[in-house]
This record gives C-alpha cells, sequence and structure tokens, in this order.
C-alpha cells in the first residue's frame, strides 16, 4: 500500500467557513483517518500549507491541527513545484484573479463558489483552466447533504411521478448588531466587498435546481434591503447597500416552476434553515438540511376549505420519514474526497467544475439583472 502525497495551497482558511468545514471537518479530518483511500488500497494524503494575510491567525490554527506549514507569500507558494493543488475560500471579489494567477503557476483548482462576482470573469477562468489541462473543481456542498441526498433518491425512484413544483425557504435572522452580535461578517452587505444574498445565494440555487429537477431555463428575481443599516466588527453603524432578502421564480427544463425564499432576515418555523417541497403527481417530499419525509398520491389528505371553523386535519401526520440507510459524512468533506480522487486518477470526470461554478454565477447576474429591469431573463446555455 503506498501513500500519495497531494500538497495544497490553502487560502482564506482563517475565516468561518474555510476554518469550520475545508480545514476542520474536511482537510484535517482526513488527514487524522489516514488519508482517502483508493480501491487499490493506496491512500491519497492531503498535505495542506495554510496562507493567509495574519501570520498569528495561521500559526495558532496549523497548531491546533496539526498542520505542519504556513505562510504569508502567496506568490511563493504558488512557484513552490510541492504543491499541486491550490484552494480558496477568502473574499469573492479576489476569487478570479487568484485562480489565473494558480492556472499560470500550473496548479489544479477547487474553490469555494462564487467564482467570480461577474461572469465575464467565471467565463474567462473557466476557459483558461480548460486550456491548460489541470483539472479543476468548484464546491457544490448541499449537493452532499443528508437532506438532499436522500430527496434525490425519492425523485430517482419515481415515487413522485411527473414534478410539477419545487417550493424553497431559506434563511434565518441575522442580528444588526445592537441587540447582539450579528452571526455574519459584514462584507456580506456591503456592494464594495462583493456582498448581497443574490450573489451569494443564486448561485447555490443553481446547482440545487440543475441537478435535482431540471435546469434553470429562465429567471424573474425581486430583491430588497430590509434592513439598511448595521452595526460593523468596530462597533460602528454602516450602510447596508446591497440586498438582504431575494424572492426568486425559476422556470426549468421539463415545465418544473421552482420558487425560492432566499432571506436574513426572517424568523425561522418550519423543520429547518432549508427547506425544499417537491410537488409531483404521484406524491409530494421535503427536504431539510438532515431529514426527507415524502407523502403518496394515496395518502394525501382531502381538506375541505371552511374558515369558519379549525382546521381537523393534523397535515404534518400524514408525512413519512425516508429513513437513513446509510452514514452520511460531512458534506463537504464528501466533495473533498471526491475531488482528491480527482487528482489521483481514480474518478474520472468531477461534474461540478470551473463551469459549472460559472452557471452559478450566470444566474446570480440575471437574477440581480432581473430585479433591475423588473422581468424575466431568459439563461442561454453557456459554452467553454
Amino acid at each position: 500500500m503506498a501513500e500519495c502525497r497531494i500538497g495544497i495551497i490553502m487560502n482564506g482558511v482563517t475565516g468561518r467557513m474555510g476554518t469550520n468545514q475545508h480545514l476542520v471537518r474536511s482537510i484535517a479530518a482526513i488527514r487524522a483517518e489516514g488519508g482517502v483511500r483508493l480501491a487499490n488500497g493506496d491512500r491519497v494524503m492531503p498535505d495542506p500549507i495554510l496562507v493567509g494575510r495574519n501570520r498569528e491567525k495561521l500559526e495558532a490554527l496549523a497548531r491546533a491541527h496539526g498542520i505542519a506549514r504556513t505562510s504569508t507569500d502567496l506568490e511563493a507558494c504558488l512557484r513552490d513545484p510541492r504543491d499541486e493543488l491550490f484552494f480558496d475560500a477568502a473574499t469573492t471579489q479576489l476569487r478570479a484573479g487568484l485562480i489565473r494567477r494558480a492556472i499560470a503557476a500550473g496548479k489544479h483548482i477547487y474553490v469555494e463558489k462564487p467564482t467570480a462576482d461577474r461572469l465575464e470573469d467565471a467565463l474567462d477562468i473557466a476557459r483558461r483552466a480548460r486550456a491548460a489541462g489541470i483539472k479543476h473543481g468548484v464546491v457544490q456542498d448541499k449537493l452532499f447533504l443528508p437532506g438532499l441526498r436522500k430527496l434525490k433518491m425519492v425523485i430517482d425512484s419515481g415515487f413522485l411521478g411527473r414534478l410539477c413544483a419545487v417550493k424553497g425557504e431559506f434563511g434565518y435572522w441575522v442580528f444588526e448588531g445592537d441587540l447582539q452580535p450579528a452571526q455574519r461578517p459584514s462584507w456580506n452587505y456591503k456592494a464594495a466587498e462583493g456582498g448581497g444574498i443574490i450573489l451569494d445565494m443564486l448561485c447555490h440555487w443553481r446547482y440545487v435546481l440543475d441537478n435535482l429537477f431540471g435546469e434553470v431555463e429562465a429567471v424573474s428575481c425581486l430583491g430588497a434591503t430590509h434592513i439598511p443599516e448595521r452595526i460593523g466588527e468596530d462597533g460602528k453603524p454602516y450602510k447596508a447597500d446591497v440586498d438582504d432578502a431575494a424572492y426568486a421564480t425559476f422556470q426549468l427544463r421539463g415545465g418544473v416552476i421552482a420558487h425560492i425564499n432566499s432571506s436574513w432576515v426572517t424568523r425561522v418555523r418550519r423543520d429547518d434553515l432549508a427547506t425544499f417541497q417537491v410537488d409531483g403527481t404521484h406524491g409530494s417530499a421535503i427536504a431539510g438540511l438532515q431529514r426527507c419525509w415524502t407523502q403518496g398520491r394515496v395518502n394525501t389528505p382531502k381538506p375541505v376549505w371552511n374558515p369558519d371553523i379549525p382546521q381537523a386535519i393534523d397535515f404534518f401526520a400524514g408525512w413519512q420519514e425516508v429513513p437513513a440507510t446509510q452514514d452520511y459524512p460531512n458534506g463537504f468533506r464528501v466533495q473533498w474526497e471526491l475531488f482528491l480522487r480527482h487528482l489521483a486518477g481514480e474518478v474520472a470526470e468531477f461534474p461540478w467544475d470551473l463551469m459549472a461554478g460559472a452557471r452559478g454565477v450566470q444566474l446570480a447576474e440575471a437574477g440581480l439583472r432581473s430585479w433591475r429591469e423588473r422581468r424575466w431573463i431568459d439563461l442561454p446555455m453557456l459554452e467553454a
């Protein structure tokens, strides 16, 4: 049994997502368990170098999780032939430029989304990667959530029949920073720093819709800035000049209509922070992040509309939960392991590449344009 080392330049891992999901629950966890086991018995062992601007934060993070290498010199890291993969989880606005530099240095690419804040840049880096012949992938973590994996199994089984509609609810109340500290950093609410929920979340909804329900063909989106002033990390008020909520309707290939509300200005009274209800001719399903329920045609209740008497039907009681018949590891880790197998040559195709990332940016850009122009926007097929 041989060990295959893969050197990874991990940029932007001092942020919340980079630390928790990509370093602690993915790369550090993989290393702690001896790497990724391949079919032939060999193991892929990721060897990360943590890169950022704050040396003290990097070194503390490295010590806490058994990482030997840190650097504040990204250019030197890109020149180092020992590290073949570049990963980025830093700010969206800088990502396309960083990816260009990494491609020019001959590195493979695996990055968070959005891959850029403009479609032009997202397509450019996808084309550069293809021309360079490197391997590239984009984090599309929600596809690997237990609830959505169960939902996909229900759809693939034919239980729902022909799909009719999808209703999605995502979000929670992000505190303004006065009564309680905000749970999200202030850049999320600043146009100059790549903020806004449309740019953030429509990239997610693109790959969820495309992979589960049908490719997105058109979008109508209304954004809103419900809270125009928030308190920053320095304790001072600042102007929130981007959308903190988005109300979007999508036309999908095959005639499915989807509507998803995304909001950082909503209080949760549903099963999870994100839920998706899918209605079909033979049944319905509703999934959260971890769990999924179904209701078939034969056990659908037959209510009668009468607003003058209390509702006698317990609508929750008629749903059955889809059991967990397998283990569901952390979704970020699952995709990391697939991409490491792809680098090692065991997985030939990796469909969630920079072109998939560009499709996410295309939908976000179309959503912003729809809001601005107050009309439906068609999404043409993107060509690499």
